[in-house]
């Protein structure tokens, strides 16, 4: 076997997700998780014209948690009812993201 179709065969395909949050009264929405170390200036949402935030990020497959920051104030995805408490005492949602 050659190196190229190893490395073919070995390589995890990453994933597109778009996040959506409904909040057209917000003036700022992030995205944070640990598939972004939940660092807040990894991933900015934007508005959308209707004013839903919108993110798409390219992820390996797993399992993450996340939650929205708008305004500076944490909240949850309202479109999302996996859940799982976090070390404040709150709640992160969780995504799985699948192989094709």
């Amino acid at each position: 076997m050659s190196k190229k179709n190893h490395k073919t065969q070995t390589r995890v395909k990453r994933r597109r997700v778009t996040f959506i949050l409904r909040q057209p009264e917000a003036g700022e929405v992030r995205l944070l998780g640990d598939f972004n170390q939940w660092d807040p200036k990894k991933h900015p949402m934007r508005r959308e014209k209707n004013g839903a935030w919108k993110k798409v990020v390219i992820i390996p497959p797993g399992r993450y948690e996340y939650r929205f920051q708008v305004d500076g104030r944490w909240i949850s995805d309202p479109e999302n009812s996996e859940v799982v408490r976090n070390c404040f005492g709150t709640f992160n949602n969780v995504i799985t993201v699948t192989p094709r």
